[in-house]
Parts: C-alpha cells; sequence; structure tokens
C-alpha cells in the first residue's frame, strides 16, 4: 500500500481525478472535506492507501477506536449507490456505497450505509449499517 505515484496517478475513489486533487489534500490535511460524500471517498481511499491517521482523524471521537489497524485487505473499487443529506448545508447525512475487496485469495464486496454529522464545521464518520 502507499500513496498513488505522480502527478496524473488516479485517485482511488473513483471520481476519476488525480489523487493530488482528489483525496490527497484531505489525507495531509491541507483541507476538510466539503460533504458527506467526499469524506467518504477519502476514507475509503485512506483504506486504499494505509492512512490510519486519516481514518482516525475522521471518525467521530463517541464512536472511534483507540486506535486503527488496517489489515491486509485490498480495496479493489468503490461505487457510491445513494445519497442523502451530507452538502455543504446539511448537518448530517448518509452515502450507501459497495466496495469490492480481495483478502487471502477470497473476493467480496462491503455493501454499507454511512451516517456523517458535522462537527466544529467538520465532517465526520459516526456509524455505519452493513448490509
Amino acid at each position: 500500500m502507499g500513496t498513488p505515484e505522480g502527478e496524473a496517478a488516479r485517485c482511488p475513489c473513483g471520481t476519476g481525478r488525480a489523487y493530488v486533487g482528489c483525496c490527497g489534500p484531505l489525507h495531509d490535511g491541507e483541507r476538510q472535506a466539503a460533504t458527506a460524500e467526499e469524506l467518504m471517498r477519502s476514507r475509503y481511499s485512506a483504506f486504499v492507501v494505509g492512512d490510519e491517521g486519516h481514518l482516525y482523524r475522521t471518525w467521530h471521537p463517541r464512536t472511534r477506536p483507540h486506535d486503527v489497524d488496517l489489515d491486509d485487505t485490498e480495496w479493489l473499487g468503490l461505487r457510491v449507490l445513494a445519497i442523502r443529506g451530507g452538502g455543504s448545508a446539511d448537518e448530517e447525512g448518509t452515502v450507501a456505497f459497495a466496495a469490492r475487496w480481495v483478502l487471502d485469495g477470497r473476493r467480496g464486496t462491503l455493501r454499507e450505509t454511512s451516517h456523517f454529522v458535522r462537527r466544529a464545521g467538520r465532517w465526520l464518520y459516526l456509524d455505519g449499517v452493513v448490509a
């Protein structure tokens, strides 16, 4: 794992944009996510590149674990299925997604509806329901 290399390397989150202009600045703390969807995409990318710090910082303090330990799951792709709220003027929102993975030769798809809230002007992951 690691950050995508080069200026033109595609962001893992699926927007088609370059990592350096998409999730990279969020991972580096240069800016905050403007919407719940943007935060969800940056969190997915953090799983792909192994950025435990970004996952921890963007997890609501009430629900986050003491530390974030990533396993050897290889994340293969993200598809956003539905968005409710979570815009720049909202205080909460949900994003439903499907993320494909492979681990120890097994393949699968994680389907989750994630709940996000805004706290002190920042979007945070609160919790999710796995389908």
